[in-house]
Parts: structure tokens; C-alpha cells; sequence
């Protein structure tokens, strides 16, 4: 890990962190958010399946997780590079991806996005919510959990050999499921290992990264380098 020690992993490769800019550490460019969906009001199912439309804006803004095309941004590249575009002209730099397995995480589509918008962008590895974890996953020992990650940074993810730069963000829900609690503890062993960043999504429970953190802690994990997210939840 020599080689990767006080550098940037992006999806184009490394780089220095002097090198970084202006970067938001905390967002999704392509990803399926199916998994949250709410359902809306009685009366105002209808709405959910409508396209998005200005006619519909007020609604979709206080509904957001009830509208089923507004959770699948894997069908908004063009629209996500136009955004990138604006995010670089304003003095951007790079972007921390934040979308995990199960979520559609898709790093061919990080790298093109990089490619043509100049922006730097650092995918993450790891594991979202336990509703999301498939059966496969949900079998999968620490050890067997803890390889998984380590090889999306040092090897490549979803099948490439395009690789992360940060584990998570790791997805917990309250309360905390044995499935998550599984890729936390992995989370740390892999963290032990790459000395890399860590990102969290807490479960909406005012106890849930308290309970995260002494997880990490036991498992060996660098909380100095760990973030806890949608703490202002």
C-alpha cells in the first residue's frame, strides 16, 4: 500500500492532493434509489407515476421519495454531465461518489463522466442499507465481506478494473441489522488494511452512529479518518 500512501485514488487514476480543488465530499452521479421508495399520500398515487413535469414541481419537491423516475438518476447522465460542467466552471475540482453496492454504483459511467467534464472523481466501495444487501451478500462472512472491499480499491469494481478511492458510504439502518453489522466490521478490517477514508450513512435514531462508532472502534477501524453523514437528520 506504499505506493497508494498520501494520494488521491480517483476513477482516472492518482493524483496529488494538492491537485484536488474546491470538492464536494458527499455526492451520487448515477444510481437507482428504488430501494427508498415511499409511498405517496392516499389520493395522490397517480402522481408517483407521472413523468416529471414544471406542472408537477411543487408536488415532486415535497414528495421526493414517492415519485419512482425521480429516484432512478442512472437515467440522468446528460444531465449530470451538464451539471459537472457548471461544478468546473464555477472552480470545482472533484467529487466524492458516494453510491455503494446495491444502489447501482457504476464506475464505467464515473470514469466517462471524469473523462469528459475534467472533474476528478473518487468512487466509493463497501455495502449500502441491508435492504439492498442481496442474498449472496447477506451470506457473505467478514473475511468474505472484507475481500470484497479491499479488491474494489485495489483491483477494480463492477467488474473493471476502474478502482475507489474511499470505502462507503456504508449504509446502516436502526435499528442496525446483523447483515450491517457484518459489513461494519469489515469495513474496518478493510480500512486496517488501505489506510483509506471511511464514509457512514447512520440509521435515523439519535443513537445509531454512537453505536457505529464503538462497532468501527472494536474492529479496528481509524475513526480519525472515519465521516459520519445526515448527522443534521
Amino acid at each position: 500500500m506504499s505506493s497508494l500512501k498520501g494520494k488521491i485514488q480517483t476513477v482516472l487514476g492518482l493524483i496529488e492532493p494538492s491537485q484536488l480543488g474546491y470538492t464536494m465530499t458527499h455526492e451520487h452521479l448515477t444510481m437507482d434509489f428504488s430501494c427508498c421508495y415511499y409511498p405517496p399520500p392516499p389520493g395522490q398515487e397517480a402522481l408517483s407515476e407521472k413523468p416529471i413535469e414544471m406542472k408537477h414541481l411543487f408536488w415532486l419537491k415535497q414528495n421526493s421519495y414517492s415519485h419512482k423516475e425521480n429516484l432512478l438518476l442512472y437515467e440522468e447522465t446528460d444531465a449530470v454531465r451538464e451539471e459537472l460542467l457548471h461544478y468546473k466552471a464555477a472552480g470545482g475540482g472533484s467529487i466524492v461518489e458516494n453510491t455503494t453496492t446495491g444502489i447501482m454504483r457504476d464506475v464505467k459511467i464515473l470514469k466517462q463522466l471524469s473523462e469528459e467534464t475534467g472533474v476528478h472523481v473518487i468512487a466509493g466501495a463497501g455495502f449500502y442499507v441491508d435492504a439492498t444487501h442481496s442474498s449472496e451478500t447477506k451470506a457473505m462472512s467478514v473475511e468474505q465481506l472484507t475481500e470484497v472491499i479491499v479488491n474494489e480499491v485495489l483491483n477494480g469494481a463492477d467488474g473493471s478494473n476502474i478502482k475507489c478511492g474511499v470505502i462507503g458510504e456504508i449504509g446502516c439502518s436502526w435499528p442496525l441489522t446483523d447483515s450491517e453489522n457484518r459489513v461494519l466490521k469489515a469495513t474496518a478490517h478493510a480500512q486496517a488494511q488501505l489506510g483509506c477514508p471511511v464514509i457512514i450513512h447512520p440509521g435515523r435514531n439519535g443513537d445509531s452512529p454512537f453505536q457505529i462508532i464503538r462497532i468501527l472502534q472494536e474492529a479496528g477501524a481509524d475513526i480519525s479518518k472515519t465521516v459520519m453523514s445526515h448527522l443534521d437528520r
